[in-house]
């Protein structure tokens, strides 16, 4: 009975405390928003010395700095 009590006690606690709005965590959100084993970034639009390789969903393109793409061979 102690322990249901707790548990209805925390739950109230917990829908008092105001949401967090800061956002993810920099390194948490750089790492789900890579693409390209890790090389690459997705963005709206790639830089200058970027390009796009691959999309990671319908409104993001996968950038890519140059020096990380596959050699083209032949035509």
């Amino acid at each position: 009975m102690k322990s249901l009590l707790f548990v209805l006690v925390v739950l109230v606690l917990l829908s008092c405390v105001p949401p967090v709005r800061s956002g993810p965590n920099i390194y948490i959100r750089r790492l789900f928003s890579t693409c390209w084993r890790t090389k690459g970034v997705c963005k709206t639009s790639c830089g200058k010395s970027e390009i796009h390789h691959i999309f990671c969903d319908s409104a993001h393109l996968c950038c890519i700095d140059k020096k990380y793409l596959p050699v083209e061979f032949g035509k």
